[in-house]
């Protein structure tokens, strides 16, 4: 078996023309790729050198970013359920007054924040409720003193349903569309309970959703006047969704943390079922197989990219800044599992190359951001937590 997976591997490093970014053996070493170069992408060297500022230190678990319009960035803490202003130079704002109630047990809290443009702020957080918890997403107005953040006209634009009893998987990543609408990539619950729900169009666990900023539901989602089908989901299959971004094409992408091997980079279409729990590439924590210890099945997607063993991605920018040229179109994610951040090359579609950058660190990255100037501004995921600027060396 190691050597059949040794073989695999070579064949993939000399379709690639290098070998793949060191990782260690796979921890289901019988699946084999549907297609050469899914997994294990040649190993890639920036040419540009790097220099890494902390900007701010002494978050409490952050978790999502957003720059505001006059450079200063929105932060969320995740443990403490809080958001924060944060300026250029460093300065934390006291948390902002007025935000809901949080349930930040497990992976709960107060997790992906944006700002599109649009006058509201958003946020994505697990919401206690009568039962159990969920994900929400509300939106506000941001104003007050620089001293005293407060949010006016508060609003819940969306609950994911149904409530259940879990405190992980939520999900919580937003993306945000021309026309006033967004995605919201959204978790199974980890649970048995919501895991059987992913590919259950009833129920909006392991699923894109896509809805209007207000919370209204476009009249073109593929599933709207489908008996039994929530109206708010275009994708379904997933198992939890931590990084999400558009291409330059408007597309979307996003990448799924796997359970023991096979987290995923899947470009996200109209109603496809992307297969989890019935396909994965990986396995349960406990090294039992996951249902039938399938990896294709008729009807459903293939990951453009898989990984095992996993990186546990989170955040996700795809590069369209002057500072780094040669990254250009290179997807850029957080690896909380490696302690790096990750670079991939995509072209057609496919992942041919992979960098791991800032390992000497050795922090977990949650969140990933271009900035205004070009540089990339990230999260890192610990209890003294800290905001980081990387920029090309002078």
């Amino acid at each position: 078996m190691r050597l059949t997976l040794g073989l695999a591997l070579l064949a993939t490093a000399t379709a690639c023309g290098a070998a793949p970014v060191p990782q260690g053996p796979p921890n289901v070493p019988e699946f084999k790729p549907a297609f050469v170069g899914q997994t294990r992408a040649e190993a890639v060297t920036s040419r540009t050198p790097l220099t890494v500022t902390e900007i701010a230190t002494g978050l409490n678990k952050p978790w999502g970013l957003a720059f505001l319009p006059d450079g200063r960035m929105l932060v969320s803490e995740k443990a403490g359920g809080t958001l924060r202003i944060i300026a250029p130079d460093g300065r934390k704002s006291p948390p902002v007054a007025g935000a809901p109630r949080v349930d930040a047990r497990g992976q709960g809290g107060m997790m992906g924040v944006g700002v599109p443009g649009d006058g509201w702020v958003y946020w994505s957080y697990a919401e206690p409720r009568q039962g159990g918890n969920g994900l929400a997403v509300a939106r506000g107005k941001l104003g007050g003193p620089a001293g005293a953040p407060t949010l006016s006209e508060v609003k819940v634009i969306f609950r994911a349903m149904p409530t259940l009893d879990s405190t992980a998987h939520y999900g919580g990543r937003m993306v945000f569309l021309p026309g006033n609408l967004m995605f919201i990539g959204l978790g199974e619950r980890s649970i048995l309970a919501g895991r059987v729900q992913a590919q259950d169009l009833a129920s909006d666990f392991g699923k894109v959703v896509r809805i209007g900023r207000d919370g209204s539901i476009p009249r073109d989602n593929p599933f709207v006047g489908k008996a039994g089908a929530r109206p708010e989901i275009w994708s379904y299959g997933h198992r939890n969704i931590l990084s999400a971004a558009l291409d330059g094409q408007g597309r979307l992408w996003e990448l799924e943390h796997g359970p023991k091997g096979g987290d995923e980079l899947n470009l996200v279409e109209k109603a496809k079922d992307y297969g989890w729990p019935t396909i994965s590439y990986g396995e349960e924590y406990s090294g039992a197989p996951i249902g039938k210890a399938l990896t294709q099945a008729p009807g459903m997607e293939q990951p453009v990219h898989y990984w095992d063993p996993v990186i546990a991605p989170s955040g996700l920018a795809i590069y369209s800044g002057a500072m780094f040229p040669e990254w250009r179109g290179n997807f850029l994610t957080g690896g909380l599992a490696t302690k790096a951040l990750i670079r991939l090359v995509v072209e057609k579609d496919r992942v041919v190359g992979e960098e791991r950058l800032l390992t000497d660190r050795e922090e977990r990255i949650r969140d990933v951001v271009e900035g205004p100037d070009g540089a990339l501004y990230l999260l890192t995921d610990a209890e003294n937590g800290k905001l980081l600027r990387v920029s090309a060396a002078r």
